[in-house]
């Protein structure tokens, strides 16, 4: 049997709902932790325009699996923070592309710090190989959605 068959519908439907507290409790910290100033859609923009960038509005519409103007929306609001800003395509290309600014990084950078440090909280008491298996099974997970939706997502080095 390989693996994941098998796996009774009781197991799926507790990790469904571990999922959607996963969600929840992610989304209810962002929200609520003090410090923070990004919105949740400018923080997934930025950390995906900080690792491939230029990007036109269609590349980023179709990484975030977003109807266009609802990215187009997103965009000019970040640009009137000055989060983002348009260039013109090094390759050559008609469209408009859009690459992070060092205002709209040093916010990203300072979000994503308190956000690792309220992540730090959490897992605080675990010990340092139930950490490294929980991250590896995240990855695993998302990986695995990524690959079922063909929408790869890069990551750090």
């Amino acid at each position: 049997m390989a693996d994941g068959e098998g796996a009774g519908v009781d197991s799926l439907t507790a990790l469904e709902y571990e999922l959607m507290l996963l969600s929840r409790h992610s989304l209810m910290a962002r929200t609520h932790r003090k410090g923070q100033v990004l919105e949740r859609s400018a923080y997934i923009l930025l950390s995906r325009l900080q690792l491939e960038s230029p990007m036109s509005l269609r590349q980023l519409a179709e990484a975030l699996r977003l109807d266009i103007s609802t990215i187009n929306r997103q965009v000019r609001s970040m640009a009137r923070q000055n989060l983002v800003e348009g260039v013109i395509d090094p390759e050559g290309g008609a469209a408009r592309k859009f690459v992070a600014t060092e205002h709209g990084l040093e916010l990203l950078r300072e979000d994503r710090r308190l956000s690792t440090e309220g992540v730090g909280k959490v897992v605080g008491s675990w010990k340092s190989a139930e950490l490294s298996q929980f991250r590896q099974l995240l990855d695993k997970f998302n990986r695995s959605v990524e690959n079922l939706e063909d929408n790869e997502w890069p990551r750090p080095d």
